[in-house]
């Protein structure tokens, strides 16, 4: 349990999360990152000195991300060092408990949380090989090789959801269901010219030539979920449950969070009346072939740490790339599936990987805020049938 990591009201923002191959298909993902940090640090008011640490979340590799956080801090103009972190989904939790952690040991004051990817034309390379035939290379599609197969098993990751569906009991018609009820929590969030997203979301700028910047100030590629039309389309696995409907979707995007002591984050802080506390960190692994699995144990454990129970948590975000996740997770916590992910979750939209956990600790934070503060759980799957969690107390 952490006792001195605080994160600062509207110490953070998420851009727009765009659909794959849209607006955001051809940037370098660590230098608009960059960028967009930079700009929103001065929509602040400031200066890059405010941190003295990255920790730069990246899970698509892009040209020289060999430099990684330096080359971020370069750009945003931060002479501070930093690190590359890449734990496919729960890349953003990791970095937020490495920061927890460095704050509570006294080591950094207040680091940064960068965390930018981009799903669109990820890379395609091409390893030596002297010992194939004729020199023949090993080639790797970044993204669909290892979203269709883990090299631990030889399972991909739909296997693994409908794994865990079969585990949970779930059916067709639940995964339908769920689905058009994650879609009108998004909805809620789009009410009084997005009110709620607004709370958070900062736009992220494209330039599309040397005269022409393009502004992206909403997501991309949102599809509408309506029951009597997904109820119609074929399960993607025969015997399955899921459809591509009651799946998430690959995008691109960036966030940042600070993350500091409690007198920093009050002075930081848009409104110091309100306190957000780091209380704890779960990570879990489970049997193989059932990431979606993972999310229970990893947030049993940081309840463990937090010194409370599901019961008292009022928050509840989950990264769902499937159906199932939500289905498994409410099932083994005895808690309403409808009950939880108000106002988005990543099945609807979308994941970017590394950006995606991050967007879902700064919707629960602004969410508990609605509600006159509370415990906030996140928690979700990452490959490998990995799961990972955090809580927080906002007051």
């Amino acid at each position: 349990m952490f006792e001195k990591a605080y994160i600062p009201y509207k110490g953070y923002y998420c851009t727009p999360f765009s659909k794959w191959q849209g607006s955001l298909a051809n940037e370098n993902s660590i230098v608009l990152g960059a960028e967009t940090a930079k700009r929103w640090l001065a929509s602040k008011g400031w200066d890059a000195s405010v941190f003295d640490y990255t920790y730069h979340g990246i899970t698509v590799a892009q040209n020289r991300c060999f430099y990684g956080s330096t080359w971020a801090n370069a750009i945003i103009g931060a002479e501070t060092p930093g690190v590359t972190i890449m734990q496919a989904c729960s890349t953003a939790t990791t970095c937020i408990n490495n920061a927890a952690l460095a704050v509570e040991q006294g080591l950094q004051k207040t680091p940064f949380c960068l965390l930018a990817d981009r799903c669109s034309n990820a890379p395609h390379l091409i390893w030596p090989n002297p010992n194939g035939p004729g020199g023949e290379v090993i080639s790797e599609n970044w993204n669909m090789d290892n979203i269709n197969s883990d090299p631990s098993t030889g399972f991909g990751m739909l296997v693994t959801a409908e794994n865990v569906a079969r585990k949970a009991g779930a059916t067709r018609e639940q995964a339908d269901e769920l689905t058009v009820r994650r879609y009108e929590q998004y909805l809620d969030a789009l009410k009084d010219d997005r009110a709620f997203q607004k709370r958070y979301m900062f736009p992220v700028e494209v330039k599309v030539t040397r005269k022409k910047t393009v502004t992206v100030e909403a997501d991309e590629g949102i599809t509408p979920a309506n029951l009597e039309v997904i109820s119609k389309l074929k399960t993607v696995m025969p015997g399955g449950i899921h459809t591509f409907a009651s799946q998430t979707h690959p995008a691109d995007g960036n966030a940042g969070i600070l993350v500091t002591t409690k007198d920093r984050a009050r002075s930081l802080s848009s409104d110091p009346s309100k306190t957000i506390q780091i209380l704890s960190y779960g990570f879990a692994r489970v049997e193989k072939a059932h990431m979606p699995a993972a999310p229970v144990p990893a947030a049993r454990m940081a309840l463990d740490g937090a010194g409370i129970g599901i019961k008292d948590v009022s928050v509840i975000k989950t990264h769902n790339p499937f159906a199932a996740n939500d289905l498994f997770l409410a099932k083994e916590f005895g808690i309403d599936v409808n009950g939880f992910n108000n106002y988005g979750s990543s099945m609807i939209w979308g994941h970017p990987q590394a950006p995606t956990v991050a967007r879902l600790v700064i919707e629960g934070i602004e969410e508990a805020v609605l509600r006159g503060g509370g415990y906030v759980l996140i928690t979700g799957c990452a490959a490998g049938d990995t799961g990972a969690a955090l809580v927080l107390k906002v007051g």
